[in-house]
């Protein structure tokens, strides 16, 4: 059980009010991530700071999608991935590629699907990944800055699913439709 506070703009500390304000001016809400958060306001800004770079990456927004949801797949953060549906969802991703990522299968582009690979290779070689890996990524067209963008999501991702695991934080209401479990 957890005993982290989903801290509000009253409870939170002083530096993470800004912060909070923030995530409210950005989502219409602060989510219960951000909320846990807020108790190590360093930990927040950073979180906020690298989710902003993440879409300022040269990723399209499928592809966005599958370095944020392959993360959190096999992280198994059941806070994660719902949020992260419900964002595809606004992103306009199509649902079967949302489906394939929330399952955890082969994905219908091929593209894509070496893109997904390359993730789920750097996250669990923790930075090491063989020549063969490299070589499908670097055919499917991507080159070295998005290998070095795949670290810098995975980083974002570290943060929000690590935090989500020991707080076991609540998914917001907005995403609850959007449930999630590891199989």
């Amino acid at each position: 059980m957890s005993d982290f506070t989903l801290h509000t703009a009253d409870s939170a500390p002083e530096a993470a009010k800004p912060l909070l304000e923030n995530s409210q001016k950005a989502f219409g809400m602060i989510p219960n991530l951000h909320a846990v958060m807020a108790e190590a306001p360093t930990l927040l800004e950073g979180y906020q700071v690298l989710h902003g770079l993440a879409q300022d990456t040269s990723f399209n927004a499928e592809e966005l999608t599958v370095v944020w949801q392959a993360v959190n797949v096999e992280h198994a953060c059941h806070y994660c991935v719902p949020a992260h549906t419900g964002i595809a969802k606004s992103m306009k991703v199509s649902d079967e590629l949302i489906e394939e990522l929330r399952n955890d299968e082969t994905l219908s582009d091929a593209k894509l699907n070496t893109l997904k690979d390359t993730v789920l290779a750097v996250t669990r070689g923790r930075g090491h990944i063989d020549d063969a890996q490299l070589k499908a990524f670097y055919d499917a067209g991507y080159a070295h800055k998005q290998l070095l963008e795949i670290i810098l999501i995975l980083a974002q991702k570290v943060m929000s699913n690590y935090t989500n695991h020991l707080a076991d934080t609540p998914v917001d209401d907005a995403f609850k439709s959007f449930a999630w479990e590891p199989k």
